[in-house]
């Protein structure tokens, strides 16, 4: 079977059957693509061992942003997709080189970058005021904090939520839905936030327009903006995104007791090993126990 025909199957297959988001089948059809292209593959048989190692090799050669060797994490989303192209072959009885055969580059271990808890009760409290901008500030920070929202998640929602119960189902990553749970704090602000609106907007979070025209959902990258204020208003130096917010919400969790597994619930991470991540931070009142019981009988 020539490639291109193959690779349209495959992205009808990821896209229909496993329901894999829009940005995920680009992502999949451009490493695939680069990799027929590069290595001159036209037909499924082509796919070798040889191939596979010497556009690896072509890869690691390759710049990424500012000009930096491509990283190692960017190589390995071209064998992921290229590892997942195989294994659908296989499951069609379509002849082609095992999916085992692809290894990925082992990387090194991820840095989170986060907040202390005394930066965090400062952001929380940068947006105080009356004032429509500031009400729905707070809300959003107050909102990620207590569930750990992706920011494309928050984005999403609309004014119809439910504030009178908890928590509420939220539909994430790779279409999946989950419960997350929403704190007295969190719901105050929202609601606050939502009687200033006159508007009949159905985003939940809009901007502030001037003038008569309509507000329009807040995106991503506006939240990112608003956030960073935020944390410039709050003094805090460092960094600061959605994501981090979401970084803290499941530190907290850890640190106060909660079990792994859970908070990868909460968090709506589809492997443990994502959500593995967080335990390298956390277990750091672990070297306060060690150094204080650990030993003492020795001189």
């Amino acid at each position: 079977m020539d490639t291109e025909t193959a690779k349209r199957q495959f992205l009808e297959y990821i896209e229909i059957e496993r329901g894999r988001a829009v940005k995920t089948i680009e992502n999949y059809d451009h490493y695939l693509t680069r990799y027929f292209s590069q290595m001159r593959i036209q037909k499924v048989g082509d796919i070798s061992e040889q191939s596979i190692r010497e556009f690896r090799l072509w890869l690691n050669r390759q710049s990424g942003t500012n000009n930096d060797p491509m990283k190692r994490r960017t190589q390995n989303y071209y064998m992921i997709a290229l590892r997942a192209f195989l294994k659908f072959l296989r499951k069609r009885d379509i002849p082609a080189i095992s999916p085992e055969k692809i290894e990925l580059a082992k990387l090194p271990e991820r840095q989170i970058d986060l907040i202390t808890p005394a930066e965090l009760q400062r952001l929380l409290k940068t947006a105080s005021g009356t004032e429509e901008k500031d009400l729905r500030n707070t809300a959003m920070l107050e909102l990620l904090f207590s569930t750990g929202l992706r920011v494309s998640e928050l984005c999403a929602l609309d004014t119809d939520l439910d504030l009178t119960q908890d928590s509420f189902s939220i539909r994430g990553k790779g279409d999946k839905v989950r419960v997350v749970f929403v704190s007295l704090a969190a719901k105050n602000t929202v609601s606050a936030y939502l009687k200033t609106r006159k508007d009949m907007v159905e985003a939940l979070f809009v901007n502030i327009p001037r003038g008569s025209s309509m507000p329009t959902r807040l995106t991503p990258r506006s939240v990112e903006r608003i956030i960073k204020e935020c944390a410039i208003k709050a003094g805090i130096t460092k960094k600061v995104t959605p994501h981090i917010l979401r970084h803290a919400f499941a530190t907290d969790l850890l640190n106060n007791g909660a079990d792994i597994r859970s908070v990868q619930q909460l968090l709506g991470h589809a492997s443990i090993n994502t959500t593995q991540i967080y335990t390298h931070i956390t277990d750091s009142h672990l070297r306060e126990i060690h150094k204080k019981f650990h030993g003492k009988d020795r001189t």
